[in-house]
């Protein structure tokens, strides 16, 4: 029964002829009279509650209709892993670098290894995709013996436990195997971006594409960084001044092997080595002034110190010819995934250099990233390649970034639709968008394999 019959019913039962004639006799006749009149209205009134709000599956902004015109098939994801140790042990250069006064954050368990905050923000990460694909029906559809969920990561400790964090908390309970194709703890070829094609002219082309992208002097771009970086670190009362005393005295180079990782030697593979401890400092050490050694420095400081062991990354991984060679096995790896007919989710855990080496392989535009001290592949980061069916029939794709801002990192924010990860489109140099901001997947699909021709054209 509707709620203005309800109101008729109790009237019908309140204002018998018995009541009406006691009213008629009141002096306040009027006065009740005007109740009920304004008891009727307000019930035969409609239902001015606002609906109940729609239950949204997109949490990035999208044009309007965009859930009614488009339903998501699969996500095939290339993920960084979370916050670790530095590279290197306090006892190395780091000490040598730094005032001995200072001390730097005390890091639990061996270098390069995800933290016990890494694998808790990873869980959080993965609550927040289970949240997201729950409203696109994807968790229901996962099996451990049909295979439409994939999980793949790297044999490096910090990948392995990223991956498994972020498993078990989109699947609770489902305990999901987590792929590892070499021994533990070593660097499995799909993930090590490593030269594995040399010719004749591959170095040389090489060379010149770095020179006319970061310029002969490597570390020019980063100068004003490296001042920031020494001052916070107060080089010039470290053990290593008079003979460093500033990173940009030292001239940097990049260098080539066969079957191994380009190489940096100079004062830019110095500073990077700084840089990155003292970013993951910040995001381990609670108090933003002791992870700065006590000096007051802003957010953008941080992205200043940040930037150079970006710099870094960018001049080893991403020029043209070298991201093809390196990237290549992914290239490959991610095709795959995305031709795969089972496979409706795909998690691949690697690194920075992973995801910056795909990027720029497959020719994507410079984003800018707001809330990260990272600009460019941030801790934990998501480079998702979503396939949609429209409306019309055709196959479309989307490319994402989808991070935890540096305030989420450092606070450990739990993360959900009422406090969202940052998200943001990657677009590709040369491919047109449709109206609704997405590429067609044979599009994208033909960039991933001219991608991967292009090394075999080295």
């Amino acid at each position: 029964m509707n709620e203005p019959a309800v109101f008729f019913k109790i009237i019908t039962i309140f204002v018998s002829r018995k009541h009406i004639n006691v009213m008629m006799k009141s002096r306040n006749v009027k006065f009740l009279l005007l109740c009920l009149t304004a008891f009727v209205v307000f019930a035969c009134q409609p239902n001015l509650d606002p609906e109940p709000p729609q239950s949204h599956t997109e949490w990035i902004a999208r044009p309007d209709g965009f859930e009614q015109n488009y339903a998501l098939d699969q996500m095939v994801i290339l993920s960084r892993h979370n916050i670790r140790s530095p590279l290197v042990s306090k006892n190395s250069v780091l000490t040598r670098l730094t005032n001995p006064e200072y001390q730097w954050f005390h890091w639990e368990g061996a270098p390069s290894n995800l933290t016990a905050k890494g694998e808790r923000l990873e869980s959080k990460m993965g609550s927040f995709f289970n949240e997201w694909l729950q409203k696109k029906d994807f968790i229901s559809s996962y099996s451990a013996d049909n295979y439409t969920f994939r999980f793949y990561a790297n044999a490096k400790q910090r990948c392995q436990v990223t991956a498994k964090s972020f498993a078990n908390a989109l699947l609770p309970g489902k305990d999901p195997r987590v792929e590892m194709n070499v021994q533990y703890d070593t660097m499995d070829p799909v993930f090590n971006p490593q030269i594995t094609k040399i010719t004749v002219n591959f170095i040389s082309k090489a060379q010149s594409e770095i020179n006319e992208i970061f310029g002969a002097d490597l570390n020019d771009h980063v100068k004003q960084a490296y001042t920031l970086t020494e001052s916070v670190i107060d080089i010039v009362n470290s053990p290593a001044y008079p003979d460093t005393m500033a990173f940009a005295q030292l001239p940097s180079a990049v260098s080539f092997k066969l079957n191994a990782e380009p190489s940096m030697s100079g004062g830019l593979k110095m500073a990077c080595t700084v840089s990155d401890a003292l970013s993951l400092q910040y995001y381990e050490e609670p108090d933003e002034k002791k992870a700065a050694f006590g000096h007051d420095i802003t957010f953008d400081d941080w992205v200043a110190i940040s930037s150079i062991k970006e710099w870094y990354g960018d001049v080893l991984f991403t020029a043209p010819s070298v991201s093809v060679n390196v990237a290549h096995p992914l290239l490959q790896l991610i095709l795959d995934e995305m031709q795969n007919q089972k496979r409706i989710f795909s998690f691949l855990c690697g690194h920075d250099s992973n995801i910056g080496s795909v990027l720029a392989s497959l020719e994507a535009e410079d984003t800018d990233l707001p809330g990260s001290i990272e600009k460019r592949t941030p801790i934990g980061c998501k480079l998702i390649f979503e396939t949609f069916t429209g409306k019309d029939g055709v196959k479309y794709a989307d490319i994402l970034l989808v991070y935890a801002t540096a305030a989420q990192l450092r606070a450990e924010s739990t993360l959900s639709y009422s406090n969202p990860p940052a998200g943001i489109k990657i677009k590709l140099k040369g491919l047109k968008e449709n109206a609704d901001g997405l590429y067609t997947l044979a599009d994208v699909q033909q960039r991933l394999s001219k991608a991967i021709v292009a090394y075999d054209n080295l």
